[in-house]
């Protein structure tokens, strides 16, 4: 059964997803409007051997600014910011994000479970996590860190997943995720960005 919690301002957003979570982000990112203000954070599985064309191909589905991360990047809000290949993505307190070439982590650098658990750590219930399509169990184990911090947590649908390992090992771990298909993850998200339109900067 679904636990209600006491609603509390979203500072920032992270994403993650693997196989046929491209096709899942150009569903969702369409859905976020201009005026959009919370920071999101992205990671997917990339090759770590040649560059990505990652965020200009999302910028083209979507309003929002769409950046690679760079070491020690501020959070924008609005913006989009993407791990790059073969660098996990940390979020540290204050807002920053930091690159590691630490080991794989479910044979993967970049990995959502690094950036999650570091969300949790940073910044516990201001944090919405939420697990895409995927091809492994990544992500699973960090999003149980932002529920059991008392973040807002969301799993793609198993029914509308491309791949449905990713989604069905969260939701394995526990099942108090909201647990909704592509087409309503956008506008569930654009719900949490409007609540946050009159701030001007990340915290």
């Amino acid at each position: 059964m679904m636990k209600w919690r006491v609603a509390i301002m979203i500072k920032t957003i992270v994403l993650g997803g693997s196989a046929g979570a491209l096709d899942a982000l150009t569903v969702i990112l369409p859905a976020l409007p201009r005026a959009f203000a919370v920071p999101i954070i992205l990671v997917m599985h990339l090759p770590p051997d040649r560059p990505s064309h990652l965020a200009q191909v999302l910028g083209m589905h979507c309003s929002l600014r769409v950046k690679e991360v760079e070491d020690k990047d501020p959070l924008i809000p609005g913006a989009i910011h993407v791990a790059p290949p073969n660098y996990h993505v940390l979020l540290e307190r204050g807002g920053r994000l930091s690159l590691t070439v630490d080991e794989l982590v479910h044979f993967s650098r970049p990995s959502i479970d690094v950036l999650f658990e570091s969300a949790a750590v940073a910044y516990g219930p201001a944090v919405l996590g939420v697990l895409l399509t995927g091809a492994n169990e990544d992500g699973a184990l960090g999003l149980l860190s932002i529920r059991e911090a008392g973040g807002e947590t969301v799993v793609q649908s198993p029914e509308t997943s491309q791949v449905r390992t990713m989604p069905e090992a969260a939701l394995r771990l526990t099942a108090d995720h909201q647990v909704l298909p592509v087409t309503e993850i956008g506008p569930f998200l654009a719900r949490h960005g409007a609540q946050d339109s009159s701030r001007k900067q990340a915290p």
